[in-house]
């Protein structure tokens, strides 16, 4: 009995068999999440992010139709020659996606960063604004 073996194919396994373990190491990285508060006002959302060491030049705020994208960098400097015993604080890439109720003005936002809460005042899109009819008697 003769057995061929094909370097390419097995070259081929390998690769295949490297990208699927990276691709389910992926799926356990750690995700940086933060609490959100978001109140609703008759004429806007307030939204509330914590998000300790957090710089406002390392933020970015997307807002499409009702969708509201947080997105930044945590930075946490560790020495690498430290011998940690435990080291539970966050650092790194985070993202995050709200979707609320109604159609958003982002075009009238206010953002602020302020002791590591993020504040956004968000206006809701004119026509999602509740309208008051007046009734006249006749």
């Amino acid at each position: 009995m003769t057995i061929y073996f094909n370097p390419y194919l097995r070259g081929f396994r390998r690769r295949a068999t490297s990208d699927m373990l990276n691709e389910m190491d992926s799926d356990y990285e750690a995700q940086i999440s933060f609490p959100i508060d978001i109140k609703s006002g008759a004429e806007s959302y307030e939204l509330k992010a914590l998000l300790p060491a957090v710089d406002a030049d390392d933020l970015e705020i997307q807002i499409v139709n009702e969708v509201v994208t947080i997105s930044g960098l945590m930075k946490v400097e560790r020495d690498p020659q430290a011998d940690y015993l435990l080291a539970e604080i966050p650092s790194g890439r985070f993202h995050r996606v709200v979707s609320l109720p109604t159609p958003l003005d982002s075009s009238k936002v206010e953002a602020t960063l302020e002791n590591g809460i993020l504040t956004l005042n968000i206006p809701k899109a004119e026509e999602a604004r509740p309208k008051t009819i007046k009734i006249q008697k006749k």
